[in-house]
């Protein structure tokens, strides 16, 4: 009861920072790099790891670089998702621009519903809103919940303010099995790490053998369904360049795992380009195909 409360005390205090321009949002991360950074180090034992096996090529000096620069996003990203439980369509509209929208309004305007592949890269979560309120055909945003049932709920309705439906990993082919007469835009993240036992396909990313889930390529097959990118580039700070690139268009006639490796491969490729944008303190490489050395 006591960390339920003081979890609203927390809550109560970023919807109040939330309410402040964009500009004193980045004061304060500017402040919070300092800290996660240089005095608390969060994680910059997994992130040095993680770049490591990523870039062997790279030196000491070009990957530190990385990680400064990859710290300093973070803490702006943190700041932006927080002023995401408040900011204004008009606002989204300016810092999250669209680009090859037509793709996904064409495949719905045939009757044929979209699955985007997103990754832990830039700002996801101002993309998922920025969509969310453009189209008028629904969009069913796949999530994982928090652990903290209040931080969940606060999360879930800051995602759905302008209209998306978040579906549990759980819950997803019952949800599209409800909707399956009606176009829908589902997104789904696809760097997230499956657990071990449904660790049932590793493919190469970033230079490893690596974990990956199959549900977009198993949605997309079983109901015929068109599969897009949506490459998320960071143009300056704030702002942001949604580009919808699409994959497969049908899927029924692709190979075993096509799908997933396009996928997969697109975002290396975003990754390589512009390295400091991904979520390098993710525990993304929790286990290997077994036989293969720890």
């Amino acid at each position: 009861m006591i960390n339920k409360g003081f979890s609203y005390i927390g809550l109560g205090l970023l919807y109040l920072v939330s309410l402040l321009p964009f500009w004193i949002l980045y004061l304060f991360s500017d402040f919070l790099f300092l800290i996660v950074y240089h005095v608390v180090g969060y994680r910059r034992k997994v992130v040095k790891e993680n770049l490591k096996n990523a870039f062997p090529e790279k030196t000491i000096e070009q990957r530190a670089k990385i990680e400064r620069e990859f710290y300093s996003y973070l803490c702006d990203l943190i700041l932006e998702t927080v002023k995401m439980f408040t900011v204004s369509k008009k606002q989204l509209a300016k810092r999250m621009v669209g680009a090859n929208t037509e793709i996904l309004l064409d495949a719905l305007a045939r009757g044929k519903s979209v699955a985007g592949a997103v990754g832990h890269y830039g700002n996801w979560e101002m993309a998922g809103l920025r969509l969310s309120c453009e189209l008028e055909a629904p969009t069913m945003i796949v999530y994982k919940k928090l652990n903290n049932e209040v931080f969940d709920k606060a999360f879930f309705k800051m995602r759905t303010r302008f209209g998306a439906k978040l579906v549990t990993m759980e819950n997803t082919f019952r949800e599209v099995l409800k909707n399956r007469h009606t176009p829908t835009f589902d997104v789904l993240v696809s760097d997230q790490t499956p657990v071990r036992g449904e660790a049932n396909y590793f493919t190469q990313f970033l230079n490893q053998e690596t974990a990956v889930f199959l549900g977009i390529e198993k949605l997309a097959k079983f109901i015929d369904c068109t599969v897009i990118f949506c490459d998320i580039r960071r143009v300056k700070r704030g702002y942001y360049h949604c580009t919808l690139v699409p994959l497969f268009d049908d899927p029924k006639n692709t190979a075993p795992h096509e799908i997933t490796n396009a996928h997969v491969q697109y975002l290396e490729k975003v990754i390589r380009e512009e390295p400091a944008y991904w979520l390098w303190s993710h525990r993304r490489w929790k286990f290997k195909p077994e036989g293969t050395a720890q």
